[in-house]
């Protein structure tokens, strides 16, 4: 019996239960293309509910519980993967849907059911660990003018966020940046210096790492474009990406993808200074402040 994580949101859900359905179609030796006949729908369709990317409808779900033979004691666990993976509960950021575009409102969904997140950012420090005085200081400038409603809105979101952290099951979260991002004084000496104190705060958490490439590190550290990964389960590796640039948040989760950037944060992560010697440097820059 393959097993089954019973935590999770839909989201979660709908990844597991994607997960055992391929699983199963590899057990039985068949193509997408031959369970899409099954199903009377095209393989597109099999491969999206096999990426978590679709629910499964209870018509869907029962004709593959028959075609792959499942056992009833590994069907109702999956059952319940599809009962959760097709609810509809609006998430809390529903509230500020005039604010969120579609692709954050993407990685919110990511960020709110991941067991851990890798973050690196190359100049600026991760949302995650923003005072508020530098979260708002990054959203007002953009491409497009924001009015002051709009600017305190996404303020909030990058606050609520946050809680991820200090949740009874919090998520693990492990940062690398650059000490440029540290030296870049977003917001004024004043914003700066509370936030490199929240760094530091922020670093006491049992669940938080925060890891430095200083500018000595060289080219062992330099990697252009800022990246997110997330875990959804106990898995060693990273199973989702989201890539920032100039045009938005791009989601990936193709295996070869995520091999690449599971291994580009490890090397990046390799070449930062250690976490005592880290918060020695986020200290020292924070007295050059005074």
């Amino acid at each position: 019996m393959m097993a089954v994580v019973s935590s999770g949101g839909p989201l979660a859900a709908r990844r597991r239960l994607g997960a055992s359905l391929r699983m199963l179609r590899d057990r039985h030796g068949l193509t997408a293309e031959e369970v899409g006949g099954h199903l009377d729908c095209h393989l597109s369709k099999v491969s999206r509910l096999e990426l978590g990317k679709r629910a499964c409808t209870k018509r869907d779900f029962e004709a593959l519980m028959d075609l792959y033979d499942v056992p009833a004691a590994e069907q109702e666990q999956l059952r319940q993967l599809m009962i959760r993976g097709r609810q509809r509960v609006a998430p809390w950021w529903h509230a500020y849907s005039d604010v969120i575009s579609v692709s954050y409102a993407e990685f919110l969904t990511y960020e709110a059911e991941a067991a851990r997140c890798l973050e690196y950012q190359p100049v600026l420090i991760p949302g995650q660990l923003q005072t508020e005085g530098y979260a708002r200081a990054i959203t007002a400038p953009g491409f497009a003018p924001l009015g002051p409603d709009q600017v305190d809105s996404l303020v909030e979101v990058r606050m609520r966020r946050q809680e991820r952290l200090r949740e009874d099951a919090p998520m693990h979260f492990e940062a690398v940046i650059t000490e440029a991002a540290l030296r870049l004084q977003v917001g004024g000496v004043d914003v700066m210096r509370t936030q490199l104190r929240r760094l530091r705060e922020a670093s006491a958490l049992p669940n938080v790492s925060l890891r430095v490439i200083p500018f000595t590190a060289g080219e062992s550290g330099a990697s252009p474009g800022a990246f997110t990964l997330f875990g959804m389960g106990n898995e060693s590796q990273a199973d989702v990406a989201l890539i920032e640039s100039v045009e938005g948040t791009n989601l990936r989760d193709d295996a070869l993808t995520m091999r690449r950037l599971n291994r580009l944060f490890r090397n990046l992560a390799n070449a930062a200074l250690g976490g005592a010697a880290t918060l020695e440097l986020v200290e020292s820059i924070e007295k050059e402040l005074m």
